[in-house]
């Protein structure tokens, strides 16, 4: 189901843990008595007579070195406080006595006790008087009802003799609804913690939760699907030049169209509208799962083709960087063709014989430069290698490739060399720059108001209208109208459906 997702479970489980949460403190506010304790702890317990056994070694301090009954004497601070959720009273504590808890040093004899007057709690000192149970015997020190706050706390100083450091320290007594034992805090004046191991708990697993669920909201992806969405196979062919984009958006399409299957086999667009027609004719009624994407129109004929007019293309000529020229005229290129001008030197770059690289006949982006450029077909091919004429009789050294790659790759590497690319997202590539013309550079910025002639509509074509609900006419939509918009203008290219792009293309 669609709602069984993980970020729907996480979300489910912090939302029931939340609620749990609440009805439990709520219940326990209500049901359960706050706890009451006092906590007690030894701070300090150091021999400071003159001769007191500390383990195996001997510590001569000679504090009472004139006072032989004191010789093993020494110090406890011992620290009371109130670490539980409630107040303390003084009728809360529940001996028959006057007083409200006993100490009692194992083994020592109490001589001495001084109680130290915590900060901000004065009120405090008034309680230990031997009126209020206040008194010492023995090993025993018997301490009065005093009232605690919450994290209210008082010490005690007790001089002792009789037994080496570290004999056990007990403080017992009853509290109503609540106990007397060793603090659990780890330092000597740490406050009690403001919450319970059971809040503390629920408080990391809903953190946990929280932290989970939004770390999927932010990695997934959240683009939402096109709104032609559609199962089944379809093959897209045709232009080379476009192809990088048209193998995103296939790849992006059929991630966020289950069941969809997109091949993108582009071989040229003549080459494709060659295919789409013959397969056409083949298949009989209907329109195959098969979409051709074309630089320019289709040529003459093949009336049972339907177009999508997709984008504008721009295209360039493309020089090796051995030659800083970056601007060429319109009427020297065409010279160029004809094998009037067939060295750099003549157009102010270096000496080096202009070697021309070209597409095959199957390229759209060789007729569009044809087309608007030229103005004519481009000489005959000349050369194999694209280094040398295999006739001598031929008036430049041209060659034909299959791909924009191949044409990229062999002019950065021949000195001299000339060719031509679409514009591939204003980026150039490594060992080429492109070339501009009258003064125009290729640029989509500046598309609708330049002259720049090396451009042409990017179509898309099917044999006949396909199917509504057919995975070809989905992703028409999704190239020509949807998100592949997005994905069409990174590539460098004009969408016909943006403002810019309806008019310029609506002129062409």
């Amino acid at each position: 189901m669609e709602w069984f997702s993980a970020e729907n479970v996480i979300a489910v489980i912090t939302a029931v843990l939340g609620v749990l949460a609440s009805i439990g403190v709520l219940w326990y506010e209500r049901r359960v008595p706050r706890r009451k304790r006092i906590g007690y702890r030894v701070q300090m317990d150091t021999p400071i007579g003159s001769d007191v056994s500390q383990g195996r070694a001997n510590v001569r301090l000679g504090l009472f070195s004139e006072t032989p009954d004191m010789s093993d004497a020494t110090l406890v601070l011992l620290r009371i406080e109130n670490d539980g959720s409630s107040s303390i009273a003084d009728s809360d504590y529940t001996g028959r006595e006057l007083h409200g808890l006993t100490v009692e040093f194992t083994g020592r004899t109490v001589r001495g006790i001084a109680v130290t007057q915590p900060p901000g709690a004065v009120h405090l000192m008034e309680h230990f008087t031997p009126a209020a149970g206040m008194r010492n015997t023995g090993s025993l020190i018997r301490l009065p009802r005093v009232p605690l706050n919450r994290g209210e706390h008082y010490k005690l100083l007790v001089l002792l003799t009789g037994a080496d450091v570290g004999s056990p320290v007990r403080v017992t007594g009853g509290i109503r609804d609540g106990e007397v034992t060793v603090n659990r805090a780890a330092r000597p004046d740490d406050k009690p913690p403001l919450f319970g191991r059971a809040a503390r708990l629920i408080t990391v697993t809903l953190t946990v939760c929280v932290v989970v669920l939004s770390t999927i909201i932010l990695v997934r992806d959240d683009t939402p699907p096109p709104l032609d969405c559609a199962r089944g196979e379809l093959r897209v062919t045709g232009s080379t030049a476009f192809a990088p984009v048209v193998r995103e958006l296939a790849a992006t399409y059929m991630k966020q169209c289950e069941g969809s299957r997109i091949e993108v086999d582009a071989h040229g667009s003549n080459s494709g509208i060659r295919e789409l027609a013959d397969e056409g004719a083949r298949t009989g009624p209907g329109s195959p799962a098969l979409v051709t994407l074309s630089d320019g129109p289709k040529p003459p004929g093949h009336p049972e083709l339907r177009e999508t007019r997709v984008a504008v293309s721009l295209f360039s000529l493309v020089v090796g960087d051995r030659v800083p020229v970056r601007d060429l005229a319109l009427d020297d290129i065409r010279r160029i063709y004809t094998g009037e001008i067939r060295n750099w030197r003549e157009l102010g770059g270096p000496d080096l014989e202009i070697l021309l690289v070209s597409r095959d006949a199957n390229s759209g982006t060789r007729e569009v430069f044809q087309r608007r450029v030229l103005n004519r077909n481009e000489p005959a091919q000349s050369s194999r290698d694209c280094a040398t004429k295999d006739d001598a009789r031929a008036p430049v050294v041209r060659c034909e490739l299959n791909s924009t790659e191949q044409v990229l790759a062999t002019v950065a590497r021949l000195e001299g060399a000339l060719g031509y690319s679409e514009l591939r997202s204003g980026s150039e590539p490594s060992g080429v720059h492109r070339i501009a013309i009258d003064g125009d550079a290729p640029s989509v910025d500046t598309i609708g108001s330049s002259s720049y002639p090396y451009r042409e509509i990017e179509y898309a074509y099917t044999y006949g209208r396909p199917p509504a609900d057919s995975l070809a006419s989905g992703f028409l939509g999704y190239l020509a109208r949807g998100p592949g918009q997005d994905v069409i203008q990174i590539h460098g290219h004009l969408p016909c459906a943006t403002p810019k792009g309806l008019r310029v293309c609506g002129e062409e």
